[in-house]
């Protein structure tokens, strides 16, 4: 099989670091999900677009992380780079959602 030479090596503590964005992605995404389910339920304070909000966020991250992807690949970037390029606009989103919803917390009758 001949190899590119125009790859970038493999570094395993940069797929190491890969992974764990997808755990804390997973973690946020899990507890994003519960406050707008909550929210969905009357029990967490929401604001009235959390619904638009939730689509529209996932369509985004979703054009972001396909574009930012393909720019790393098309470059030549190596497979950790590539996973972190993919990973990042999932990361950010889930990150942001969850600072803001859990600011908002329970909510009082």
């Amino acid at each position: 099989m001949p190899r590119f030479s125009h790859t970038a090596p493999i570094d395993p503590l940069a797929m190491w670091s890969a992974g764990l964005q997808v755990g804390f992605l997973l973690a946020e995404s899990q507890a994003v999900i519960a406050m707008r389910l909550w929210g969905m339920a009357g029990l967490w304070s929401v604001s009235p677009g959390e619904n638009n909000r939730m689509v529209d966020e996932k369509l985004r991250a979703a054009q972001n992380a396909g574009a930012a992807t393909f720019k790393a690949i098309a470059s030549g970037q190596s497979p950790d780079r590539i996973a972190s390029a993919a990973i990042r606009p999932f990361r950010k989103a889930t990150r942001a959602n969850h600072r803001r919803l859990t600011k908002r917390g329970p909510k009082a009758w």
